[in-house]
């Protein structure tokens, strides 16, 4: 098939598109500089310059191609808009990228026992509800097999040109700078995870077989912040010792959102329709023994 994919330089995409070349796709991906197509390029991508504003550069790319992959940035409506409003009558498929922090409770580090799966109504907070929008918006297109995927927490190594998420990595920079595992508040904030490797996979079934209007979480277990920074701990050889620090504290290191929507928040789902729907079976390490004894510990991120 032929295959085009906003964000295939990074992590997601990158890994995505790693995997479709393996079978045998034609893939093309969306290139903002030079520098990112030379990337592209020595990866087997054909690179199509352009930003997520070049609205018609996006919307010839995905009317070209088979399927489309939006991986590039959840929250860019105009840009998710061009290529399903190109798309629409063709019934080609466009898999969306969302996340599971529309589902998110700020908490400051505490424990919110609420838990979600695809079925369970909820009202996002005001910083995810346009995101949600856009997720109905790509859901409801008409004559698009348009499917939205909500990652959790996404751990592991990648195989693009961006090898690592955030989450993580951004753990281990602070416990090294630090000298200590740090967490926000009590560091019972729970979040839901999922293996990169487990999560292309799912990607692959739903653009092979999954009908329009579908949506799914991808997760696999769930940790608490307090849990992975233990391990951290361990790994860099700290003992499992940890320290608390306010949100304020944390916003001084990741930024005001990130602190309070993903670093300090609950995201508790279930992929119970990607399991059930697509037959997905996350078989990956999980993800505490992936910072014990897998990449973060061989291969750590260098920042």
């Amino acid at each position: 098939m032929k295959i085009f994919i906003t964000g295939a330089s990074g992590y997601i995409g990158g890994s995505v598109a790693a995997e479709l070349i393996a079978r045998g796709d034609s893939v093309s991906g969306l290139a903002r500089s030079e520098a990112s197509a030379a990337a592209l390029e020595e990866r087997g991508i054909t690179p199509v310059i352009g930003t997520l504003d070049d609205t018609q550069v996006l919307a010839q790319a995905a009317r070209a191609a088979d399927v489309t992959f939006n991986t590039a940035n959840a929250g860019h409506r105009e840009a998710a808009e061009a290529m399903v409003n190109a798309l629409a009558g063709t019934g080609k498929g466009f898999v969306h990228t969302s996340g599971s922090s529309i589902v998110g409770t700020r908490a400051r580090g505490e424990f919110v026992a609420a838990i979600f799966d695809e079925d369970t109504p909820y009202t996002p907070t005001p910083q995810r509800a346009a995101r949600v929008a856009i997720d109905n918006m790509v859901r409801a297109a008409p004559g698009v097999r348009a499917i939205v995927i909500a990652p959790s927490l996404i751990y592991g190594l990648g195989h693009g040109a961006n090898p690592h998420s955030i989450q993580v990595p951004w753990l281990i920079a602070l416990a090294r700078k630090a000298g200590v595992a740090k967490h926000i508040g009590s560091g019972e904030n729970r979040w839901a995870n999922v293996h990169i490797d487990d999560l292309v996979r799912l990607y692959l079934a739903a653009a092979d077989k999954a009908p329009g209007g579908s949506f799914y979480f991808a997760e696999n277990g769930e940790n608490s912040m307090r849990e992975m920074c233990e391990a951290i701990s361990r790994m860099l050889g700290q003992g499992g010792r940890t320290q608390s620090m306010t949100v304020d504290e944390a916003a001084a290191e990741w930024g005001e959102g990130p602190a309070n929507d993903t670093m300090g928040s609950n995201s508790r789902v279930r992929a119970k329709r990607a399991r059930a729907e697509l037959g997905w079976k996350p078989r990956e390490r999980s993800l505490i023994e992936e910072i014990e004894r897998g990449c973060y510990a061989t291969k750590p991120p260098t920042t």
